[in-house]
């Protein structure tokens, strides 16, 4: 059994250029709305949308672009995750993959959990019961079981790798959920760093998102 630990990857072209890309595509279908193209400059379009979505609240307007993310982290999580609704998602199946086979390493994986450390006896249960989930899940297959039947015993701490591609909107709404003190601790690792990010790259859009 290997664990790790969960991860995510912006698929996305997504450096300050390529967002300032996004801001610009944006300012150009907002300013519709007002017939004010003829105020588009070559500069105007970061103070446009940080004015139009902050102090007007015309958040519609950043529906036009999207965002794809690669999340790796357990089953637990993704449940949270895919309640998003306004969102696609591709993620890793148990019905089709086999992880008694070669390509896995013969093994399972399995994510670990943050809020016990590795000389703690909660962790050691844990490890264990783990271990104990994966030996069943290998004997299933050996005796003929289908992928798709053996996952009934694999752990809610299995690693699986999920797609999630939302339009801005809807990132900012999941950010200000998931980061939440209220949220999961899983959820809180692996969606805190991320906002970071999204601040970093695009402050117009994101920088007034502050974790309680």
């Amino acid at each position: 059994m290997k664990i790790i630990e969960p991860s995510f990857e912006i698929l996305t072209p997504f450096s300050r250029e390529d967002a300032l890309r996004m801001l610009q595509h944006i300012e150009r279908c907002a300013r519709i709305c007002y017939k004010s193209e003829g105020r588009t400059t070559a500069d105007s379009a970061s103070e446009f949308v940080r004015k139009i979505s902050g102090t007007f609240k015309h958040e519609s307007v950043i529906e036009h672009c999207s965002v794809s993310v690669l999340f790796i982290v357990d089953r637990g999580v993704t449940h949270e995750i895919v309640r998003h609704r306004l969102a696609a998602y591709s993620q890793e199946s148990t019905r089709y993959c086999n992880y008694g086979r070669d390509v896995f390493g013969k093994e399972i994986t399995v994510i670990r959990p943050p809020f016990w450390s590795p000389c703690d006896d909660r962790f050691a249960l844990w490890e264990n019961s783990c271990l104990a989930a994966e030996s069943a899940y290998i004997q299933l297959l050996e005796f003929g079981a289908s992928p798709q039947e053996a996952r009934s015993v694999l752990p809610n701490s299995l690693k699986t790798e999920i797609a999630m591609t939302a339009n801005l909107r809807e990132w900012r709404h999941v950010f200000r959920i998931r980061t939440s003190g209220k949220a999961h601790p899983q959820m809180q690792q692996i969606m805190r760093p991320l906002l970071v990010r999204f601040q970093d790259v695009m402050p117009e859009l994101f920088a007034d998102i502050v974790p309680q």
